[in-house]
């Protein structure tokens, strides 16, 4: 097919900003979609074919949209966008940068990256209760940390309540030094990192000392009745059956509650259902509750980080596919022995 070129303008002052350091970001642009984009004092030319030309005009589009909106462009961003055109979505960055949540202590938005992201912000408005369901580095927890600051911020709710099981990764408890407290702290450590961007280290430490902010360990919520909170089960994949359903009926009146967990990073000993796999089995037909599923392509943090989760989840797959032969051809196996047995052959 020939080649085709078109000219789009770029101001000036957001060149840099759009075309990343070194042309960083023109050149994942250039090698994704199979273009070459000649950079000229306040214009691109774009020379590829028809598709190509038509994605990267949609892309720079959007980055313009979100540069003059005043944020800085991140190389997430732009292999969000680039992904979505290879997967002909129609996403708008532009939409959701409006979609704000709050700020950090350090004056940062806070705000949805990815439409799965979006799409599990709208599901905490919205419903009394939210599994959030995915893997490592796609906001799960800090998204929903931030939903709960607002809420408390804004006296929709009256306390914060942050639980993880403490469970051991391969370690055992007893041999980290110090007393009880001290061994559970490190399995709390990513929600306090949390609450203390977000929030800041002295507002978390007043509320804390008031009994509004509560950070625990699953167990300690047994024979509670949890109302007008916001509450938040961490790590949800690591939770056993009874321990889910006992974290499921402390919840009260005024309450809302967000769920969040990875399924493929479970710490369970080797054939103990998981909680979390149960309860998105049993409650997914009741109306009050919402299931947002995020996948590598919500992940957030650096690029390696979704190229990590993307490899593992082929892996994954292809272990399954493997693993499923083996049991076909076990009761194919099975079924052929016991015809020559009936048949007194064999």
């Amino acid at each position: 097919m020939e080649n085709q070129e078109m000219i789009l303008d770029i101001p000036v002052e957001h060149e840099q900003n759009i075309f990343g350091r070194l042309d960083c970001f023109v050149k994942k642009i250039e090698s994704a979609l199979r273009v070459s984009v000649i950079l000229r004092d306040g214009s691109v030319k774009i020379v590829g074919n028809q598709d190509g030309i038509r994605q990267a005009e949609r892309v720079f589009n959007e980055l313009i949209t979100l540069s003059e909106r005043g944020n800085t462009i991140t190389e997430q961003n732009v292999d969000y966008l680039l992904a979505s055109q290879k997967e002909h979505l129609d996403v708008s960055l532009a939409d959701l940068d409006r979609d704000l949540i709050g700020f950090t202590i350090q004056g940062k938005p806070i705000k949805p990256k990815t439409l799965g992201q979006q799409k599990y912000v709208a599901q905490i408005r919205d419903k009394m209760m939210v599994f959030g369901i995915g893997p490592a580095g796609t906001g799960k927890t800090y998204l929903a940390m931030a939903m709960a600051i607002q809420a408390f911020k804004s006296d929709v709710v009256s306390k914060i309540i942050l639980t993880r099981p403490a469970i051991e990764a391969g370690e055992n408890l007893g041999f980290l030094p110090g007393d009880l407290q001290s061994k559970i702290d490190p399995y709390l450590r990513p929600l306090y990192d949390a609450l203390y961007q977000i929030m800041g280290a002295d507002s978390f430490i007043k509320n804390s000392e008031k009994g509004l902010i509560e950070v625990a360990p699953l167990a300690y919520m047994r024979g509670r009745t949890l109302d007008n909170a916001f509450i938040i089960l961490d790590e949800a994949q690591n939770t056993t059956p009874a321990q889910m359903k006992m974290f499921l009926t402390r919840i009260g009146f005024g309450s809302k509650v967000v769920i969040t967990g990875d399924l493929s990073q479970k710490d369970l000993p080797y054939s103990t259902e998981s909680g979390l796999d149960q309860a998105a089995s049993v409650l997914k037909n009741v109306e009050e509750i919402g299931f947002s599923y995020l996948t590598n392509k919500d992940v957030v943090r650096h690029p390696l980080v979704q190229k990590i989760v993307h490899a593992y989840e082929k892996y994954e797959a292809r272990e399954k596919y493997k693993e499923s032969r083996k049991a076909s051809a076990g009761r194919t196996g099975s079924k052929n022995r016991n015809k020559r047995g009936a048949n007194g052959k064999g």
